[in-house]
């Protein structure tokens, strides 16, 4: 661990209020949200201002102490979890937690980076715009982590991923200085994008402390669908159409196994099915219209899913009557997550295949990987409209040990699927990052060129190593 008087020196510089150093107060940020991975730190140093954090680094550096930047710890793969050895301390941008600036006119929000998405989306309802980006966790996930991991969600089909949201970054570097990169620009052309670089580099380049973000109009009208199919097959051919009808204004498309419905349905009291019949798949849909002028999207999604039921394409749909019906339908969608970590042991796989494969890939994976590892279960559900698929192979019934079951079978399990992804041409990441759990598979899968330019980068940033080690950057024998 490290040294307490390495540690009475970052107390000196951030106060008594700024360094948490009670192992039962750390003990809650140095494990993933998942509890799979399980590190140690001395201390969680907590500043309360840019100017603090480059503070923070600029000691770090000299003393040569690593820092793991963490906001809400809801990483999906260990990617704000220290390393267990103890040799770094945890950067809690936790309290820096101010929404600087929110422009209606401007259609944007310059938020520190520890402001939780769902205050955000408070605060844009309240001067009538909206941040469109949402996701299960979004009552502990912060601006900060979002912007490092390139974050998604599930309105990505319309309004794209954190890249397409953050018009600027503040970010402090390793070597302490920072990158004043708040301008909203659509004109830029100083050579190398540094914002871009930074936004889903999973702090191992620089410490976001701030974002610029992008807003969207209100919502005027809405109009929430859940519609069961015979097949991903069918949900695809569905999303065609309704693009056909309704043009962008279809934000969400979601597609769900049967079964992982069943999962919430028996584990999120007060849930139930928004249909009566019982169909293999199921779609969750939103169509969204900015202007009350517009026609009434719930008439355009009913004409909509006529079509497709007069095609064969639908079995069975029920249009939302209520904002609190619409809410319910969107509970199940974000509730899988957790509903799937209460069946027991598992490995997660957040991936991504093009979209045309995405329906044969849900169901041949699944198929292969049970048989090849049999009294495995799998099943996936996902954003079929960017093509991203939530995959889970769950242990044998009745395995109590599960991380004995990761540890045998895990390697040969996650070999397995991500070799069936880059054969389907897809990506073994889609919008978790791949922090460590990724990392030795990243390695493994990527080209030369592509692991050869992000060690290259690092370097050139982070020569000493100090930010988020271990996470993203394959090791020398990784690749």
């Amino acid at each position: 661990m490290i040294a307490q008087t390495i540690i009475d020196r970052f107390i000196a510089l951030l106060g008594p209020k700024g360094v948490t150093t009670d192992p039962d107060d750390i003990a809650p940020w140095a494990s993933d949200w998942r509890g799979r991975y399980h590190g140690r730190a001395a201390a969680i140093l907590s500043p309360v201002s840019t100017q603090e954090v480059a503070a923070v680094v600029t000691l770090a550096r000299e003393l040569g102490v690593a820092l793991v930047p963490q906001g809400g710890n809801t990483s999906m793969v260990g990617g704000a979890t220290p390393p267990a050895d103890g040799s770094a301390l945890i950067l809690s941008l936790r309290r820096m937690n101010a929404i600087r600036s929110l422009s209606a006119q401007d259609n944007l929000a310059v938020c520190e980076a520890g402001v939780i998405l769902s205050n955000l989306h408070d605060a844009a309802t309240a001067a009538g715009r909206r941040f469109p980006l949402s996701l299960g966790a979004k009552g502990s996930a912060t601006i900060g982590g979002l912007v490092s991991t390139n974050a998604g969600g599930t309105q990505v089909l319309r309004h794209g991923t954190m890249r397409a949201l953050v018009e600027g970054v503040e970010a402090v570097l390793p070597d302490g200085s920072i990158f004043e990169g708040l301008d909203a620009l659509k004109k830029d052309n100083r050579g190398y994008d540094i914002k871009q670089l930074l936004i889903g580099a999973e702090g191992t380049l620089g410490i976001v402390t701030a974002a610029a973000l992008r807003l969207a109009p209100a919502i005027a009208a809405r109009a929430v669908g859940w519609v069961g199919v015979a097949s991903p097959a069918d949900a695809l051919a569905l999303l065609r159409l309704t693009e056909r009808e309704l043009g962008d204004s279809v934000e969400g498309f979601e597609v769900i196994a049967d079964e992982t419905l069943g999962f919430v349905l028996g584990h999120i009291p007060g849930t139930r099915s928004p249909i009566e019949t019982r169909t293999p798949w199921h779609v969750l849909i939103e169509v969204d219209h900015a202007t009350a002028a517009d026609p009434g999207p719930s008439e355009r999604l009913e004409q909509a899913l006529g079509a497709a039921m007069e095609q064969g394409i639908v079995i069975d749909a029920a249009i939302a009557a209520s904002e609190a019906q619409a809410e319910a339908f969107w509970r199940i969608r974000e509730s899988l997550s957790e509903s799937e970590k209460a069946q027991g042991p598992a490995l997660q796989y957040d991936i991504s295949v093009p979209v045309a494969r995405m329906p044969a890939f849900m169901i041949d994976a699944a198929d292969a990987a049970q048989a090849h590892f049999p009294g495995t279960t799998a099943s996936s559900f996902g954003h079929l409209g960017d093509g991203n698929v939530h995959f889970h192979v769950r242990a044998p019934r009745g395995t109590t040990d599960g991380r004995a079951w990761i540890a045998e079978q895990g390697q040969a399990i996650n070999a397995f699927v991500h070799d069936a992804v880059v054969a389907a041409g897809g990506s073994i990441s889609a919008e978790h990052g791949i922090g460590q759990m990724k990392r030795a598979e990243l390695g493994r899968l990527a080209s030369p060129a592509r692991i050869g330019a992000l060690r290259a980068i690092k370097a050139a940033f982070d020569p000493d190593g100090l930010f988020n080690p271990g996470k993203l950057i394959p090791l020398p024998d990784e690749g």
